[in-house]
């Protein structure tokens, strides 16, 4: 027997309707509750799959359970993007997803815009989102959850809480179709490896981080995971069938809990172009929103800083005022003092010194701090209450292990106990990104990226060069990274170039955007102008023609009324030539800097300023290893 799909209507969920269920760090998320699925299984069998489009129409999920297994699969415009792909956890010995049947689901709208500190300032979530009852082998009720949105789709289970239930492994599956291009790194539970260009089929048995990107068809689609808390962190591996297969590396032997499970959202990003691909918010709107008081504090505050440990390794006590004070002549908002300011002589008292001096001078501080010694709770809040009470503007948390379902929620309540301090928050060493930062904008920036460090010659590192035009489109699309950008120190370039560098400040969006190289070497360079009117947030990004992962990364972005222009060249041995247009200019004449590479000078500019309009095209040469920047904003009148 076949059965016909059914279209699901879409209804306003009204607030009595869902309840409330919360996390281990005491934030919450409207879902529908286990009590009203069971009172829907119990309805005539749903005989047919859940279909859920997006506001728009242009994706389409599908959720069928044929053969008693659950799977889904995604579609844009009629294209498939996503196979149909198994959903599943593995519980006290039970397969759930397998042996299963979809009940009638509760649909809803989702309609809301929130500040955003990356490729724009405001995020869009306008999604339908379906909750599916289901009844698993015995009759056990459980359910999925499904949020379809114009970019994407998030996809979960949901188990209800039981006494000492035992989380085995997590079952869920991507099957890409086809063999497309995948721009992929290796699994590393603090996420610092490389990313590469491959093919689906090529990937081969090592195990995979998120994000990974893949060139479906005439689509881009990113896969990841969101609302990641009391769960383990997934990493994936291609199955013999080519599908990518979740597992739990740091939970081999899972865990037990009392508590309702709520799988992390099992994440599909689509996106037609690459500009669509950048300015995705999916990851972070599938995270509860933060409570208002956060999304009006006055203290949560975006900003760039100063940094010493790339530039001479651990801050020297009697340096302190100078790295102040070149922070103040930069502009910068903020200063960190980095591991190693706890061997100072009377450390806090000293590093109260510091800040004192540092406010007197217009500029806050950061502090550097190991997971290890805010790791209790007790620990945590005294830690931070005493760093808040002597001025300290945030904390840039270091080393935390790999991320098992207990570390998952550490990252939950640090943040929130940063945040009853007025604390900011840097997680170095980390995890990836999963949206977390909707939950608690006060984490401005993490890690979980290979970032400057992994390029430089005390430790005798060289990135690949194709990495840093890959970043864009894999990592950075789920969320902010802590690059550590932009070294001119002739010694640290190994092959890069000035405009190299300066790009990266760019095209890698941080709120906290800590950069790496030696301030004496930003406010003697050529381009200290240009480096401090990069802004640490963007109001509108674009992706410009030429940009290819792996060969090329050109990227707009806007603040306020002034335009900045990053490229890189990814390949290590030729140069490029691009023309870019600049048709996304508002009217009239505006004041253009450009700063390019000089053929064989790695440490030199082609500086040219000049005056370009909308109809102008900027035509660039990169050489090996190169880049370019452009530094636009409106010329005085009668230019």
């Amino acid at each position: 027997m076949s059965f016909r799909p059914i279209l699901i209507p879409v209804v306003s969920g009204s607030p009595a309707l869902f309840a409330r269920s919360g996390n281990a760090c005491g934030r919450s998320w409207p879902v529908v509750p286990l009590a009203i699925t069971l009172f829907t299984a119990l309805t005539p069998a749903f005989a047919a799959p859940v279909v859920v489009s997006s506001p728009n129409g242009s994706i389409k999920a599908t959720v069928t359970d044929d053969g008693g297994v659950l799977r889904y699969s995604v579609a844009r415009d009629g294209q498939t993007v996503l196979a149909p792909s198994e959903v599943g956890i593995q519980s006290d010995g039970i397969r759930y997803g397998q042996d299963s049947h979809l009940g009638r689901p509760v649909v809803r709208n989702v309609n809301e815009t929130y500040p955003f500190f990356g490729a724009k300032a405001r995020a869009v979530n306008r999604a339908r989102v379906a909750t599916v009852p289901v009844t698993g082998a015995g009759g056990e009720i459980y359910a999925l959850d499904l949020q379809v949105a114009d970019d994407g789709i998030g996809i979960r289970l949901r188990l209800p809480a039981k006494p000492g239930r035992k989380v085995d492994a997590d079952l869920s599956a991507w099957a890409l179709p086809g063999n497309p291009t995948v721009w992929a790194a290796t699994y590393d539970p603090s996420y610092e490896q490389t990313y590469r260009t491959s093919t689906l089929k090529d990937l081969g048995t090592n195990a995979y981080g998120f994000p990974l990107t893949a060139k479906v068809g005439d689509n881009y689609v990113t896969l990841s995971e969101a609302a990641l808390t009391d769960y383990g962190d997934l990493a994936i591996r291609e199955r013999e069938d080519g599908a990518l297969a979740g597992f739990l590396p740091n939970d081999a032997q899972g865990w037990t809990t009392d508590r309702e499970v709520v799988q992390p959202w099992r994440v599909t990003i689509v996106a037609h172009d690459l500009t669509a691909l950048v300015n995705t918010t999916l990851v972070q709107n599938l995270n509860p929103p933060a409570d208002p008081s956060l999304l009006k504090a006055d203290w949560i505050r975006p900003g760039r800083s100063t940094w010493q440990w790339m530039a001479i390794g651990a801050p020297r006590f009697e340096d302190q005022h100078q790295w102040v004070d070149w922070t103040k002549e930069l502009g910068y908002e903020y200063y960190l003092v980095d591991e190693g300011w706890s061997s100072w002589k009377d450390a806090w008292p000293s590093l109260q010194s510091v800040c004192d001096y540092a406010r007197s001078q217009g500029v806050k501080v950061w502090l550097w701090v190991h997971s290890g010694e805010v790791r209790e709770p007790q620990a945590r809040h005294d830690y931070f209450h005493r760093a808040a009470a002597m001025g300290i503007a945030g904390v840039k948390v270091d080393f935390p292990p790999p991320t098992n379902r207990w570390w998952s929620t550490w990252y939950q309540d640090t943040a929130r106990d940063a945040a009853a301090e007025h604390l900011l928050i840097d997680f170095h060493g980390a995890t990836k990104p999963t949206g977390m930062e909707r939950t608690w904008p006060n984490e401005l920036t993490r890690e979980g990226i290979r970032g400057h460090e992994y390029h430089m010659t005390r430790y005798r590192r060289l990135m690949e060069p194709q990495h840093d035009t890959i970043l864009p489109f894999t990592r950075y699309v789920a969320g902010h990274g802590d690059y550590t950008p932009v070294v001119f120190n002739p010694k640290e370039l190994q092959g890069n170039s000035w405009a190299h560098e300066l790009a990266q400040a760019i095209l890698f969006t941080s709120p906290f955007l800590c950069t790496g190289g030696h301030p004496g070497d930003y406010v003697a360079n050529p381009a200290k102008d240009v480096l401090v009117a990069i802004p640490a947030t963007w109001d509108e990004t674009l992706v410009l023609p030429g940009s290819e992962p792996g060969k090329l990364a050109v990227i707009a972005r806007r603040h306020g009324d002034q335009w900045f222009i990053g490229a890189i060249n990814g390949d290590g041995a030729l140069s490029a030539t691009i023309d870019i247009p600049l048709q996304f200019l508002g009217r009239g004449p505006w004041k253009a800097t450009r700063l390019g590479d000089v053929p064989g000078q790695a440490a030199a500019w082609d500086r040219q300023e000049g005056t370009v309009n909308a109809r102008a095209s900027l035509h660039v040469s990169l050489a090996p290893r190169g880049g370019f920047v452009a530094w636009i904003r409106k010329a005085p009148t009668g230019s």
